[in-house]
Formats: structure tokens, sequence, C-alpha cells
């Protein structure tokens, strides 16, 4: 497996999910967050231009790139699908990145969440020749992409860029198994063209964090360990594994996982037992597999402005937890100030385009019409 020295320890911070105050980053307790991750060691941040509606750059340079030397932190950027049409506009959607992220190279830079069909437009735009051009250059220290499709698609892309140096790919226990994601193939690609893996979603957006009461007591009769820690060390425990990310959203998360990693062990035979049963229970929920990633509402804006991935979280804890509070909480927040409901949705498709788990959201959202309106 390639080496890269400059990663210290196998924990990376993922800038998606960071704490809000409204609207805006909750800039104060990101800075918290940003000090106890490199106290205890870890020094890899990764963002991309759609996180957080344009956030999530910003507030890496506030919290991180203005307040540390450049040495002591890595930063991983990505080419997102939306933000060019032509090769002509990478290079400049790309000085726009560094300046926003106030760094003059990019640790690593990625193709952004590829699959079958944008994977093509890379090719036509030349945007991994781009990106190795950028390199050359210095302002690009390793290549890689993130990736979300079979593995057969990634076997392709791999076999045409073999400088490729690193892939990103989805993994956790759920998922791992899951035809739809793939993910032990796509894991087993990487390992077949000798590329290291980053980890994301190890707790599948925090599916694995609140589990349904049943799961959630076969792990607390372990005794060791917050839930989220088993899956992140769960992920951790694949020997071609070189980076778990986690986009947390409090400092509590920052203080669990950072301990989780700094003093990593791999799972035991009991604890795999327990996680092995853990899955049977989350897959007879027949629960929305949402991520809240929010590519279909960020990347693709929906044109009647639907809360998607909240619905849908919205749904999963109706499924476990049925009380008035869902219907509450659906009429007084999700479609509040100008959002729309779940039959607003006129099926124009774009939120699938943009859906890494490959949801058939505007089925789904019949559902959750049915079930709250």
């Amino acid at each position: 497996m390639k080496n890269f020295p400059e990663i210290k320890k196998n924990f990376g911070f993922g800038l998606m999910r960071l704490p809000m105050k409204g609207d805006d980053v909750d800039i104060e307790q990101t800075k918290e967050m940003v000090d106890t991750f490199l106290v205890h060691g870890f020094n890899y941040f990764d963002t991309a231009h759609g996180y957080i509606d344009g956030k999530s750059e910003v507030a890496f340079k506030t919290c991180v790139a203005d307040r540390f030397d450049r040495e002591c932190y890595l930063i991983t950027n990505k080419l997102t699908d939306p933000y060019f049409k032509k090769e002509s506009d990478i290079r400049p959607f790309f000085e726009k990145q560094l300046k926003l992220c106030g760094v003059d190279y990019f640790d690593f830079y990625l193709m952004h969440s590829q699959n079958a069909s944008n994977y093509e437009k890379f090719k036509k735009c030349r945007a991994y020749e781009t990106a190795f051009d950028l390199k050359a250059e210095g302002k690009i220290r390793h290549v890689g992409l993130s990736f979300h499709d079979k593995a057969e698609v990634l076997d392709r892309i791999l076999t045409d860029y073999p400088e490729l140096e690193i892939v990103q790919i989805q993994l956790n226990y759920v998922d791992y198994r899951d035809a739809s994601v793939d993910s032990k193939n796509v894991y087993e690609v990487c390992e077949k063209h000798g590329k290291p893996v980053i980890v994301m979603e190890p707790v599948k957006g925090g599916t694995l964090v609140n589990l349904p009461a049943e799961a959630d007591k076969i792990l607390r009769e372990l005794g060791g360990g917050s839930n989220a820690s088993y899956a992140v060390r769960y992920a951790a425990d694949f020997p071609n594994v070189k980076m778990v990310l986690s986009g947390m959203s409090n400092t509590e998360q920052m203080k669990d996982n950072a301990a989780t990693m700094e003093s990593f062990r791999p799972l035991s035979d009991a604890e795999r037992d327990a996680i092995d049963r853990v899955c049977d229970i989350i897959r007879s929920q027949d629960l929305i597999p949402c991520t809240a990633c929010r590519y279909c509402v960020e990347q693709n804006k929906c044109p009647r402005d639907i809360r998607i991935p909240d619905m849908f979280a919205l749904m999963n804890t109706r499924k476990n937890f049925a009380s008035w509070n869902q219907s509450f909480y659906y009429n007084s927040a999700i479609t509040k100030d100008g959002h729309g409901k779940a039959s607003d949705c006129i099926e124009c498709g774009m939120c699938e385009e943009a859906c890494p788990q490959k949801l058939e959201i505007r089925e789904l959202l019949k559902t959750v019409a049915k079930e709250f309106e």
C-alpha cells in the first residue's frame, strides 16, 4: 500500500456536517473541535465546494488555515460535477477553491462522487489530466477520487488512470454486504489495484449512532464504548484502509471519535458477533438508507426546495419511535419558511441524479407524503 508519511494517524475530520447556528456554521464550536482534533495528533481535513451550501471551505479557512501553520494540517478538496461544464472551467474553479480554503496547494484533490454517468463527463473534459497537470505544477500533492457506484465502474476508472493514488469509498458494517452500495466488492477492487482506501460514512450519516432500541442494547451490553466507536473501529480494521473520515457536528462527537482512534484497537470476535446481530435488526426495520449527505439539495437544487434528507430522517424515526412528535416536526419545522412538502415534488429527478445511495427519492417522497400529510 502506498505510504503517505505526512498523514499522522488514521482518522480524518470530514467538514460536511459541522455544527450550525441557524443557517451559518457555528465557528466557535468548530474551532474547539479543530483544536481537539489537532491536540490528539490528527491532521487530515476533508471538504468540498458544495458542502453546507458552500460554507465548508470558508469555515476551514477561518478555523484552520487562518489559525495554524501550513505544515500542521493536510487538506483534501474535490472537483464536483455541477461546478464545471467544460475543460476550461476547471482551473478557474480550482483556483477559487484554493482561495476559499486559504491555501496555496491541496494535499489531496479528488474527482468527486464518481459513477458511471458523470465519469464520462470527467473524461470528456479531461478532468483527470488537468488534476495530474496541477500536481506537476505543485498545486496538488496527491490525486485520487471519491466513488459511489458498482465495483466494475471503479475497476474501469483505475484501469484507465493507474496514476491515481488513493480512493475514497463508502464503507460501514451495514453497507459492506449491501448489494446496492456494493462496498465489499468496491473495497476489493481497490486492493486489486493496490490503492489505499479512505473511508467515508463509517457511521452511515449517524444511522449507526441512533440505533433501534434492540440493537442499541446489544452494543451497550458489550460495555466497550459508544455506538459510533464500534462503527469507526469496524471501518478502520480493514488492512487497506489508510484513513477513516467522520463528519462530526459537535464537540462531544469529536472527543468520542478522537479518543477511539487515538488508542485504536481491532474488534474482538465478541464485538464482531454483536455487530452482525445489530445488522440483522437494522435490515429488518426497512429504513430509508439515506446518509444525509445533502447532495440532493445542495448540489442539485430541488426546484420545490423540499428538505429531502430531513424528511427521510423523520420517516425513519417514525418507524423506530412512533409518536406525535414526528408529525409536529414535519409541519412546524421541515416544511416551514417556504420549504416544500413531500407532495410538492414535481418528479424532475434531479435529486436522484445527485444521490450517491441511488435512492428512488421520488417514490420515497410519495410515501412520506402519505405518512405525514
